[in-house]
């Protein structure tokens, strides 16, 4: 299940997660957000229980992007163990996703 996030539950679900987190920085708006969808719902089946998959809305949780400086989308940021290990913006084809998550955490 890909996690919506909010100011207010992102602490629990990505700070305090006990696995590795990517998180998709998007709107609805954003027409290279809507072409990455299906493929960070790929991502969410194959890598289910490995591996959390989030969604943040930048127009919802606007303190929460401002934190992280989001300064375009989509945004990818990948955390581990509650820290940010990496991020990737724009849209992108699966497998190079693929690789750079693998590249960036052990699943």
């Amino acid at each position: 299940m890909i996690v919506d996030l909010t100011d207010g539950n992102f602490e629990g679900e990505v700070l305090k997660s006990e696995i590795p987190v990517l998180i998709d920085f998007w709107a609805e708006w954003c027409g290279p957000c809507k072409i990455m969808t299906p493929v960070i719902e790929e991502l969410e089946e194959e890598y289910a229980g490995k591996l959390k998959i989030a969604k943040l809305n930048v127009d919802e949780a606007r303190e929460t992007a401002s934190t992280y400086g989001i300064m375009s989308i989509p945004t990818l940021i990948l955390f581990n163990q509650g820290a940010e290990v990496d991020r990737l913006s724009g849209a992108m084809p699966k497998d190079p996703l693929v690789h750079w998550i693998e590249s960036k955490v052990n699943l």
